[in-house]
């Protein structure tokens, strides 16, 4: 037996592998079974060119053996094995990696999928584990070797006896600590677990006696007896669904992979799945779910693509592979290109992640493009539960994605009774017309009671219903569409007229400024202006507002948390209509009655308020004010 140091810096560098660069200690099995499956493809990749490896490729496979009573857990190959001198010189050496030669001595090759690189995933079974030995035995040789370490001071190596080619990793797992179970890794079903989450797709069979309760035949009143029952069974999947030709899989596959992948219990809306070749390569199987996940529209929900690199789980979810506004999207990427870190648990970030997302992007508004365009009542059905998502991507990051999203969203129609593009509404639109016109409020049925709303109507014009809360920011955002500039009806810049009407109606208001001014000093604060119109044909008043805060606006702003100590305003106009009688019974008041005018002020605002939705501020003094205007001679 010789006893060595480590060759490199060593202890703190260990120290570093067992504590700092790994996030989860579960890691250590998957990377204990990626060195298994590189032993194995090597040895494949010799038995290419060597017909005396004497092992057929069905018969490679990863054992995996678990003793509880003695706290010992093994990984055992039948794959290359390791020289004395290999296992100095890997083992001995930390970050040095045998599978990462083996890559640059024999170069890509399409036969074998060499995963490890950096030579540190050996290391990580120091987390659990304060007894690590390794026993090999290489191919072509009749000698094989056991290399043992219980840490950083270092290691011995010494001759053993095995019968067979390949290697057998035995961890002494550590006992129990107040912070840490490491029972657990003792525990068949949580082995068996941690090999379907990381290492499912490893192209070799992963295997493990899994011993059960079966019941004894006893008699009639006896006291029930077990026996232990022992079967192998077969850990992993080994073929991933993604790398299947896609005539080859049905839709039922599909599906029932999504559902057990991403704990969905409805089929998925749509699939895509593609393959690329080039600048970057990877497979991606993403799924376009039909309802959103429990908490997606809560700060607890994560967005992110499943990442494996050649088979292997690097990341549950990577969320740089998606946009926000596509975060709906459930699936899984996996490339042999990614440049990941140390641990391989999280990627460095380079060009090469930014291309793949950026394909995804395209893939992903390709898919709901067409399914606007060749399936609309399954698109509506998907847009009642993401559409709100699509919207916010419009607003955010100050309208950067806008172009992107934009031919995606689809409002209610007053004119049509049903769900449109923008587009489908600009090509509606009158030769006349300039504008796209929308109003805001609680359901499409108190929008089209708006005031407004009839004298929009009246030129023929169509009128989008915006309910969320998110649709007049979205909309504001895009500020045209077409060349046609958005417009909100209850805005107090909304011209319908002609210009001789303009000019009648600016002599109206000149003519009755006082009495204006007057009625908006009796009203206060609350109100910006008040002015006379032409816009609302038989209704006698409606609240419009100046400037870009809207009244709906001021509503979801202020709904929103932290928004009590600065709270934002709209710049109200209480709008008359010249055309009604109230304008005139204004009038005669102004000239004779200025107390009475100054409550009808107060009346027709509150009046107004109720119309919009915005109620009134104290439903008491309006009362008392209808029942005082009711009973005066």
């Amino acid at each position: 037996m010789r006893t060595k140091q480590f060759k490199s810096e060593s202890k703190k560098l260990m120290d570093m592998m067992i504590n700092s660069i790994y996030t989860h200690k579960e890691i250590f099995l998957r990377e204990l079974i990626s060195n298994a499956s590189d032993a194995l493809d090597k040895l494949y990749f010799k038995s290419l060119t060597d017909d005396n490896v004497g092992i057929a490729p069905d018969e490679f496979e990863i054992r995996i053996e678990i003793d509880k009573e003695n706290r010992i857990l093994r990984v055992i190959d039948n794959g290359c094995g390791m020289t004395e001198e290999e296992l100095d010189k890997n083992l001995g050496t930390i970050a040095k990696s045998g599978s990462f030669n083996f890559k640059q001595e024999n170069g890509k090759t399409d036969d074998v999928d060499i995963i490890g690189q950096f030579g540190v995933g050996f290391y990580s079974a120091f987390m659990v584990s304060d007894d690590v030995t390794v026993e090999s035995r290489a191919y072509g040789s009749n000698e094989a070797f056991r290399w043992n370490s219980k840490g950083a001071d270092g290691y011995t190596v010494s001759a053993c006896d095995k019968q067979t080619v390949g290697t057998v990793v035995t961890l002494k797992i550590k006992p129990n600590t107040d912070d840490e179970n490491y029972d657990e890794f003792l525990d068949q079903y949580r082995i068996s677990a941690l090999v379907k989450k990381y290492s499912d797709y490893i192209r070799h069979p992963i295997k493990m006696e899994f011993t059960t309760k079966e019941p004894v035949e006893t008699k009639e009143g006896e006291k029930p007896e077990y026996r232990d029952v022992t079967e192998l069974r077969t850990l992993n999947s080994m073929i991933p669904i993604w790398k299947k030709p896609k005539n080859e899989i049905t839709s039922e596959e599909y599906n029932n992979f999504y559902k057990e992948k991403f704990y969905d219990y409805n089929d998925p809306i749509r699939v895509i799945h593609y393959k690329t070749e080039g600048s970057a390569t990877y497979n991606a199987l993403l799924y376009i779910p039909k309802q959103p996940a429990f908490d997606y529209y809560t700060k607890e929900f994560e967005k992110g693509l499943q990442l494996y690199s050649k088979g292997v789980l690097i990341m549950d979810k990577c969320a740089d592979l998606l946009p926000d506004y596509f975060s709906f999207v459930k699936g899984l990427v996996d490339s042999e290109d990614l440049s990941l870190n140390i641990s391989r648990e999280t990627l460095q970030h380079d060009g090469q992640l930014k291309l793949i997302a950026k394909t995804i992007e395209k893939k992903i508004k390709g898919e709901l493009e067409k399914m606007l365009k060749d399936d609309r009542e399954a698109y509506e059905e998907f847009f009642k539960s993401f559409g709100i998502q699509l919207k916010f991507g419009v607003y955010n990051d100050y309208g950067m994605h806008k172009d992107t999203l934009k031919d995606l969203l689809i409002f209610r129609s007053s004119d049509q009774k049903k769900l449109i593009t923008l587009k489908e509404y600009v090509d509606a639109m009158k030769e006349s017309q300039e504008n796209i016109y929308y109003a805001s409020g609680e359901t499409y049925e108190k929008i089209e009671m708006l005031p407004q709303t009839d004298a929009v109507k009246d030129k023929g014009y169509d009128i989008l219903l915006l309910t969320e809360n998110v649709d007049e920011f979205a909309l504001m955002m895009l500020g045209e569409y077409d060349g046609k500039k958005f417009v909100n009806i209850c805005d107090d810049k909304l011209q319908l007229d002609s210009e001789e009407e303009k000019k009648t109606l600016e002599s109206e208001n000149e003519n009755s400024k006082e009495m204006l001014n007057f009625m908006k000093e009796s009203i206060g604060e609350d109100i910006a202006s008040v002015r006379f119109t032409n816009k609302l044909k038989k209704h006698p008043v409606c609240l419009t507002s100046e400037g870009g805060i809207s009244l709906e606006m001021e509503k979801t702003l202020n709904s929103m948390p932290g928004a009590a100590d600065n709270k934002v305003k709209a710049k109200l106009v209480l709008e008359i209509n010249a055309q009604h009688d109230i304008a005139q019974k204004l009038k005669t008041l102004y000239e004779q009655d200025k107390d009475t005018l100054s409550k009808y002020a107060k009346l027709l605002y509150g009046e107004a308020c109720i119309i919009s939705g915005a109620g009134v501020s104290d439903p008491i003094e309006h009362s008392n004010l209808v029942c005082e205007l009711m009973t005066k001679q």
